[in-house]
């Protein structure tokens, strides 16, 4: 007898489901709960690892943003080439300045940990200015940033990069998930799958990835309403953060100011190319090493009381990005150390990794897959996790 569709898709999702939990069930039979605790990773860490330096941390400020001045200098002068390396010098620059400010944007990154300096005066005040000259609300992304490594791969707390549940993935393509090939959805995943699909994917994540979290708060926690960095009376903040929001749309603002005078004196398409497409550049690597710290099929998932912050940060995966490892501050291959410990300077971190990691063993996780692969893999391959289940792990 034929099945109505909707039986169909009641059978397929159930049975889905169990395999699901069953290949649940095994990865958690071969990952065991570590007996070590937070303080005996710490332990293991050099103690100077541990101090800040503010005189230090500010020359490497001085160094990034020589080199941006440098770089800005030398692309006011492309004009002069001859027309056939005009394009290739175009292309270096952009490339470059996107770099050595993704740097910047790092160093930034490193005041709202207050792990650039021990006052808190120069930690904000150079967070605030090298922030809002990317365009990025200093205070408001402090604050859920924040909220993301105290809950760290808790799928109802974690701030960022949160994967969606079967459920939501099926009401979005509205049929069931892949599994066991049902006659119905014989041909469901074919579209999904083609190599194409995921470079689109990717480079939809890459392009839009940051202004969209930013905007709309995507790839975190749900909310029945519109959630925005730039209103204070989000629910992603605390009452007591509602300033904090305020200033940092205050110099956002000031620094739309600042672009629409350059726009109006110099032109848009000249604005366009010294600034706005570094500036695109700096968003990619931002969303590209983000999501690569986050995402692979070796992290676990937590629900419930099986969350505890050591697991939770002992969830992020190093990557070696090659010489990009020193422009962007060792952000990418010592973020494990960095989840751990988040006030410890950047300049001290690779020796702490090397402590760790030999402490940590098995539980430390790093992927020597050059970064352009992984990220194709890992937006292949990790979907989605279970509804139910306290650990679990992405899905295809």
């Amino acid at each position: 007898m034929v099945r109505s569709r909707k039986e169909a898709e009641n059978k397929s999702s159930s049975d889905r489901a169990v395999k699901g939990k069953l290949a649940d069930e095994k990865f958690a039979k071969e990952w065991k709960p570590p007996t070590f605790t937070l303080k005996q990773i710490r332990d293991c860490v050099p103690a100077h690892c541990f101090k800040r330096d503010t005189l230090k941390s500010l020359s490497h400020v001085v160094v990034d943003a020589a080199m941006a001045s440098a770089l800005f200098y030398g692309a006011l002068h492309i004009r002069y080439l001859d027309l056939q390396l005009q394009p290739m010098a175009w292309a270096a620059y952009w490339f470059a300045q996107g770099v050595v400010c993704t740097g910047l944007w790092v160093l930034a990154h490193e005041c709202g940990h207050s792990a650039f300096s021990d006052y808190s005066i120069v930690n904000n005040s150079v967070g605030f200015i090298l922030h809002t000259a990317l365009l990025v609300p200093y205070f408001s992304w402090k604050y859920t940033h924040s909220k993301h490594h105290k809950g760290t791969n808790n799928l109802e707390k974690d701030q960022v990069f949160v994967p969606p549940s079967r459920r939501r993935v099926e009401r979005h393509y509205k049929m069931p998930l892949s599994g066991s090939v049902d006659p119905l959805y014989s041909g469901e995943s074919l579209f999904e799958d083609a190599p194409l699909y995921n470079v689109v994917q990717v480079v939809f994540m890459l392009l839009l990835g940051w202004p969209l979290y930013i905007l709309k708060n995507v790839t975190s926690q749900k909310h029945k309403q519109w959630v925005s960095h730039f209103f204070p009376n989000a629910p992603i903040f605390d009452a007591r953060e509602y300033y904090g929001v305020v200033y940092s749309n205050i110099g956002i603002a000031m620094m739309l100011g600042v672009l629409g005078s350059l726009i109006y004196k110099f032109g848009g398409l000249a604005v366009f190319a010294y600034y706005g497409i570094p500036y695109l550049f700096v968003n990619m690597w931002l969303v590209l090493i983000t999501y690569l710290q986050h995402t692979d099929p070796t992290v676990p998932k937590y629900r419930g009381k099986e969350w505890d912050f050591m697991r939770g940060a002992l969830g992020t995966v190093d990557r070696d990005f090659g010489i990009l490892n020193y422009f962007f501050h060792h952000i990418t291959d010592t973020h494990v150390v960095h989840h751990l410990f988040s006030t410890m300077p950047f300049y001290h971190a690779q020796e702490a990794t090397a402590a760790v990691k030999e402490f940590l063993g098995p539980y430390y996780l790093f992927d020597s897959k050059p970064f352009y692969e992984a990220v194709f893999d890992c937006n292949a391959t990790c979907k989605f996790v279970e509804d139910e289940g306290d650990i679990v792990w992405f899905k295809h």
